[in-house]
């Protein structure tokens, strides 16, 4: 007879803790009530993990203020279209979000989150949905003069949510009592807080006291002008809000993609941040939506509301019916980034690897490899050792310019300090005699046979290293890498890399993405990599001369050594 999967603890317990819209969402999509994609379940497994355990942070659901956004949101009245004159009936993906911004507090009362990344598809209601938020900041939230935005690149498109906004109020008889709307301004009737649309055209993003920002179709931003000038005007402000909306993207150089990456490497706990919220919608990997339409709701959780079926399928025949055209469908109506970058690392495979045995490392070859970064850049030494049965071991040791840590104080450099994962050398840009002693001793320590490294880089460090009698061999850091590259992913899944699962190379792991050649030949990709890769690459460079020299043994083994 069968068994039922048993419900995780925090999941058992998360459901009995309250009963607001969000948490009765995020149960129903963690129970596959409701079918969702697979970032917005991590978003709601995240959520009812909280509700158990992050009290223990400081953190604390407020289910009366989580319940106070729905009912500002009861006064809304829709404005245009088939929905003209009705009220603003908030969904449950949508309650799920509202409630979770408005709902959360740190351990001083205020707002847990600041800033909420929201990607869905087209025609779902995100932007009248950032417009009734920017109205609840402006007539109900309780700030002094509080300043909200509607910010983009362009008047045009900051326009959208400060027009929704303006009609909102036109049609809802509460709010017309309260605001008082101009033509490019909605003022508080006896207060000193106004909505407004501003763009980067002209400056008009200086000066700026922000309470909430609303960044509509962030896809469409060229820069992170926008985000970060709205941002730096909410400095004063005790719990401000940045609420940024999205399509997918094609350009992962974009402020849009770097803010879908973080999101989706903190959904999967590779990364930490209890000021960020985010809800991404994708389809799953072995989805096509071309195909199956059973999909189309975990990108379209309005479907049946705001978007209709009927409009998919004409979306669809047209993709289907003119291939230039399948990319804009997929992107726009199915959240997917049509030019995405891959992983290189399947990271469940990479947290399954098995740790380090120290006591199978002795007597075996080994390698290493050395990736000498610039100012910002990590360094890192990779060691390598072969052990029997195809299995490697491998550990690091990685530095950083020490001023490097404030300046980028968002990564968590402190703490992988403090647990001795890290090494600061001194100054603004890295001190290679730090690290020349550090791999001179290491080499030496463990009679690494060959040290690999990119002369484009390392050149006076190894001639240095060469004095003293280290095997140092030029390894370029291009296709050469091939072979190594794709046995490093072989070796993951496999569980035959052994390592020490410390979060810092984990971290780095997890940014490994490839660059693909003509041929089909693969390297890594810095430039395209999300973060910082340097230690996988020294990992990559140590293993590519592993290979060479057991090509080498395997071929001396079959035919002996030629003498001339």
């Amino acid at each position: 007879m069968a068994t039922r999967a048993r419900r995780p603890a925090w999941l058992t317990r998360a459901a009995t803790r309250d009963d607001t819209a969000a948490t009765r969402y995020a149960v129903d999509v963690c129970t596959g009530a409701t079918l969702a994609g697979p970032w917005v379940r991590l978003a709601c497994e995240r959520h009812l993990r909280d509700l158990v355990s992050a009290h223990k942070r400081g953190l604390r659901y407020d289910p009366d203020d989580a319940r106070h956004i729905l009912d500002f949101f009861g006064y809304l009245r829709l404005a245009e279209g088939q929905f003209a004159g009705q009220p603003f009936r908030v969904q449950p993906w949508q309650a799920f979000i509202l409630q979770s911004l408005f709902g959360w507090k740190s351990a001083d009362g205020l707002r847990r989150f600041r800033t909420a990344y929201i990607e869905v598809g087209k025609g779902n209601g995100k932007t009248p949905m950032a417009a009734g938020i920017g109205l609840y900041g402006l007539a109900a939230d309780g700030e002094a003069a509080a300043e909200i935005y509607s910010a983009a690149t362009t008047r045009e498109q900051a326009r959208l949510a400060f027009l929704d906004a303006t009609r909102m109020v036109g049609a809802s008889p509460d709010l017309s009592d309260a605001i008082r709307v101009s033509a490019h301004n909605l003022a508080q009737i006896g207060g000193a807080s106004f909505f407004r649309p501003v763009s980067s055209e002209h400056r008009g993003l200086d000066g700026k006291r922000v309470h909430f920002s609303l960044i509509d179709e962030l896809h469409e931003h060229p820069t992170d002008l926008v985000v970060e000038k709205m941002r730096a005007g909410m400095k004063a402000r005790s719990q401000p809000l940045q609420f940024e909306i999205t399509n997918a993207g094609h350009d992962r150089a974009t402020i849009c993609w770097q803010h879908h990456d973080y999101s989706t490497r903190l959904l999967e706990q590779t990364v930490d941040n209890d000021t960020w919220f985010c809800y991404v919608c994708a389809i799953d990997d072995d989805d096509d939506p071309l195909v199956d339409e059973a999909c189309w709701v975990k990108a379209n959780p309005n479907l049946g509301v705001s978007i209709q079926p009927v409009y998919l399928r004409d979306q669809v025949r047209e993709a289907l019916g003119m291939p230039p055209k399948e990319s804009i469908v997929r992107r726009l109506n199915f959240c997917i980034w049509t030019k995405t970058i891959t992983r290189a690392l399947d990271l469940a495979a990479w947290d399954a690897c098995p740790a380090i045995d120290d006591a199978a490392l002795v007597g075996v070859p080994v390698y290493a490899g050395l990736d000498l970064g610039q100012s910002s850049d990590l360094s890192a030494l990779a060691i390598l050792w072969e052990l029997p049965g195809g299995h490697y071991a491998l550990r690091c040791r990685i530095w950083l310019p020490e001023a490097t840590v404030e300046a980028e104080s968002s990564r968590p450099y402190d703490a992988w300090l403090a647990s001795g994962l890290l090494e600061l050398t001194p100054g603004t840009v890295t001190d290679y005699d730090v690290v020349e002693d550090a791999v001179r001793e290491g080499c030496h320590e463990y009679s690494v046979r060959e040290l690999a490294y990119d002369r484009r880089f390392a050149q006076q460090l190894a001639h240095h290293l060469d004095a003293d009698g280290i095997a140092v061999v030029d390894q370029p850091q291009g296709f050469q890498l091939n072979e190594a590259c794709v046995r490093l992913g072989e070796l993951v899944a496999e569980g035959k890399l052994h390592h020490d699962h410390d979060p810092l190379l984990t971290w780095c792991a997890s940014n490994l993405v490839l660059r693909t050649g003509r041929y089909g030949e693969v390297r890594p990709d810095k430039d395209a990599a999300p973060d910082k890769i340097d230690p996988v690459v020294a990992a990559v460079m140590a293993l590519q001369r592993a290979i060479a020299q057991a090509d080498v043994g395997s071929v001396y083994e079959d035919r002996g050594v030629l003498t001339v």
